[in-house]
């Protein structure tokens, strides 16, 4: 499986970017795909997460009601539309796949088994 995201820009604080995660090889209805993010110097932290098969969803509690993530799985691509950005969501966006996620492991960046190159999200004030 191989994940490829784009979407990352340089935008000001109360804008919004889509992040696409586009994926390719096998990769079955069953899997659960992520967003996960690193700024400068802190560690990797879960953003948003979504079971492909029920398309339920769980988010971090620093982008709910401002993050959403989506999918299209005829186009085997998740989205996360972020609204109202804020400069602490500078960082780089990972997205990720894993075939055995479950709610109680889809925010652990360790669950998941494939992960695409980052996408660089720059908010300034």
């Amino acid at each position: 499986v191989q994940l490829q995201a784009s979407g990352g820009g340089l935008v000001q604080a109360g804008d919004c970017l889509r992040l696409s995660c586009a994926a390719s090889g096998r990769i079955f209805s069953s899997y659960g795909m992520g967003w996960f993010r690193q700024a400068p110097g802190k560690e990797r932290e879960f953003v948003a997460a979504i079971r492909r098969s029920s398309g339920s969803t769980l988010y971090a509690d620093s982008v709910k009601g401002r993050f959403t993530i989506s999918g299209d799985n005829a186009k085997n691509t998740v989205y996360l539309q972020m609204n109202s950005l804020k400069p602490e969501d500078t960082s780089v966006h990972y997205c990720a796949a894993g075939a055995r996620l479950i709610v109680t492991t889809m925010r652990l960046g360790r669950a998941y088994d494939y992960w695409g190159q980052g996408t660089l999200v720059t908010v300034s004030s």
